[in-house]
């Protein structure tokens, strides 16, 4: 019997205009080697949409996540600055500037955070599932699971068709990340498939690191998957050596799409029985292709800084094996792009290898993974969703005028206190509602 056509869409984040080198992140040497540096809002975006215009392009829907509104004044206003939004903000700067830090982050653009999916193949009512992540491993990030929620109930509104859970509880028990720590293998998108659930720590556990945290706890992993009634679910441990290392989250040192795996050697605490439990939950429907890249060959610390397995693996209409999108980063590496190529030059899953330029992000911790939520659909699903967020030549362009006309071109930590870029973000914000057709009350400002 055929099964149903379905396809793995990407949902990217648009770059938000506070886009700045914060280095609020624990963990992420990236974020913290490049901390007080001067951004470019403008270029991070036009780099984003740049990307999301490419894949595109080569046949996989495409839809645009919206920035959050930055800086968050009315969390300011609820750690008791008051006056206007100019006065609180001023204040909070003066007065608590980790704060006033944290409430101005764009972190949101990395979508890979916003939620775990479990496609409708996979969960237990037939419908696509979303949990969005609490983050609340980070104190800027903790502030994004409630406009993430509405944010993608916007883009999965039918019920019939689409379940978008409320974030797991804010506590450190439940730290959960999203799908940064999720992986889903299959023989094709539109069949049953294996969820594999990456974890850094259990909830009760003691870290012996703070400045490198486990960020996903083992029971946060087991609740969106009950939640969701994900079939053939696989726990595993995210190695500790990859952890202090640098990946912060999975998509360091793994990422896979059908049934190709490409990990770091050290990505799991225990390789073997990680391999042999996905095969075990694969067996009667696929066999997984397991392409592993040894610390030999790429030391971790290469896979850190080029962002190797940050890559978007893309399984591309037409083409019977695997493109892989990496930045450039990891062109520009010699071990990564050796090992890079050397996936294609083999005749494994991966048939070609390609660069795309997300350096604004990456300067940050965020390569081309980290800015894309995966979201396997049906073509009943893909028509179900927001079609104004889908991109097309017309909304990349109209997006493209937006963000020129909007975001600065350079951006440093001092500038994030200047109240006019607040009013600078409304107005940007506010027209891109109406681009993107989320009503006139999206975002807390308009709702004022």
């Amino acid at each position: 019997m055929k099964m149903t056509q379905a396809y793995e869409a990407n949902c990217d984040g648009l770059v938000g205009p506070s886009h700045a080198y914060g280095g609020l992140s624990p963990g992420n040497i990236a974020s913290a080697l490049n901390r007080g540096e001067a951004s470019d809002p403008r270029g991070a975006v036009l780099q984003g949409l740049a990307k999301m215009k490419k894949l595109a392009d080569l046949g996989v829907p495409q839809f645009v996540l919206p920035p959050h509104e930055r800086p968050n004044v009315g969390w300011l206003r609820g750690l008791g600055f008051s006056g206007s939004d100019g006065e609180v903000l001023a204040r909070a700067w003066e007065e608590a500037p980790s704060f006033a830090a944290a409430a101005s982050s764009a972190s949101a653009m990395w979508a890979a955070n916003a939620a775990t999916v479990t496609p409708s193949p996979d969960s237990a009512d037939g419908r696509l599932h979303l949990t969005p992540a609490n983050l609340v491993s980070n104190l800027h990030r903790s502030l994004e699971g409630e406009q993430t929620t509405r944010a993608l109930r916007a883009l999965f509104a039918d019920p019939d068709h689409f379940a978008v859970h409320d974030p797991l509880p804010s506590v450190g028990h439940l730290s959960d990340e999203g799908a940064a720590n999720h992986v889903r293998l299959c023989a094709d998108h539109g069949e049953p498939g294996v969820n594999l659930f990456v974890w850094g720590r259990e909830a009760f556990e003691a870290w012996p690191n703070p400045d490198f945290p486990a960020r996903q706890t083992l029971e946060a992993s087991q609740a969106v998957a009950r939640r969701h009634g994900a079939a053939r679910a696989v726990f595993a441990r995210q190695g500790r050596a990859a952890i202090f290392g640098g990946a912060f989250h999975n998509d360091v040192v793994c990422v896979g799409t059908r049934e190709a795996l490409l990990f770091h050697e050290l990505a799991f605490e225990d390789k073997a029985g990680t391999l042999d439990a996905i095969r075990r939950a694969a067996d009667g429907l696929f066999e997984p292709a397991f392409l592993e890249i040894a610390e030999a060959d790429l030391p971790l610390a290469d896979a850190v800084k080029s962002y190797l397995f940050n890559s978007q693996l893309l399984s591309l209409p037409g083409e019977d094996r695997l493109t892989l999108l990496a930045p450039t980063e990891t062109e520009e590496n010699e071990r990564a792009h050796a090992a890079a190529q050397g996936l294609a030059a083999s005749n494994g899953p991966v048939g070609r290898v390609e660069y795309v330029d997300v350096r604004q992000s990456m300067r940050n911790g965020g390569g081309p993974a980290c800015l894309r939520l995966r979201v396997v659909m049906t073509e009943v699903e893909l028509a179900a969703a927001n079609q104004a967020q889908r991109l097309t030549e017309g909304l990349h362009a109209a997006l493209s005028v937006w963000a020129s006309r909007w975001y600065r071109d350079r951006l440093t930590l001092a500038d994030l206190r200047d109240p006019s870029l607040l009013d600078e973000t409304h107005g940007a914000l506010d027209d891109l509602t109406s681009i993107l057709e989320l009503g006139s009350d999206f975002y807390p400002f308009q709702r004022a």
